[in-house]
């Protein structure tokens, strides 16, 4: 038998396979988004489309289904023995220090234990805000500067601690901090 040699395309056929499959990529790119620009408008997005009943309870921020057992678990730990504070009103980097330290404000504390510790976390790293480089770590309300964001006109006769949301806020207790007293309700 003659062993022979496999036959080699000409160089034009190379040239006419590339440009078709060139035509083949830029078709299939182009339709894609198309597609893709028709149907954006006609989703909803999946955080906002997966909120739950609890953001009538009145929370600052929409709860994702994926944080509300974080969200309860933390309701169900933390304001027991006090107001549960809303997330934002504290840097993140203060929410993670008291989920590892046992004294707590005077307190000694059985710290949560994984997964219960990890789906509060995620609820309190998503929802809370950054602290800056510069910033001195905020442990009380007061001295927090995204409670002074959120309370930009508001003028204090004492200082502001957890025990005194419930003046402004009387919802409080159900963790509603939308529902104003009569006197804030219409405020600037």
């Amino acid at each position: 038998m003659k062993h022979q040699t496999p036959r080699r395309l000409p160089r034009r056929t190379w040239r006419g396979l590339y440009s078709t499959l060139l035509v083949l990529i830029v078709f299939c790119c182009t339709c894609g988004g198309w597609v893709a620009a028709q149907t954006a408008d006609a989703r909803t997005p999946a955080p906002l489309a997966q909120v739950s009943g609890i953001e009538n309870i009145g929370t600052v921020d929409r709860i994702p289904d994926r944080y509300q057992l974080g969200q309860q678990l933390y309701l169900e730990n933390c304001a027991t023995c006090h107001i549960g504070l809303p997330p934002q009103v504290l840097p993140t980097e203060t929410w993670r220090r008291l989920l590892q330290d046992p004294q707590h404000y005077g307190q000694t504390l059985k710290l949560l234990v994984d997964p219960p510790r990890l789906l509060v976390w995620n609820y309190l790293q998503t929802f809370s805000r950054p602290q800056q480089k510069e910033e001195e770590l905020a442990y009380r309300v007061a001295s927090s500067r995204y409670f002074k964001a959120l309370h930009p006109k508001v003028k204090m006769s004492q200082p502001a601690n957890i025990s005194s949301c419930v003046t402004c806020h009387p919802g409080v207790s159900k963790y509603n901090f939308r529902k104003l007293t009569a006197e804030w309700e219409n405020s600037p």
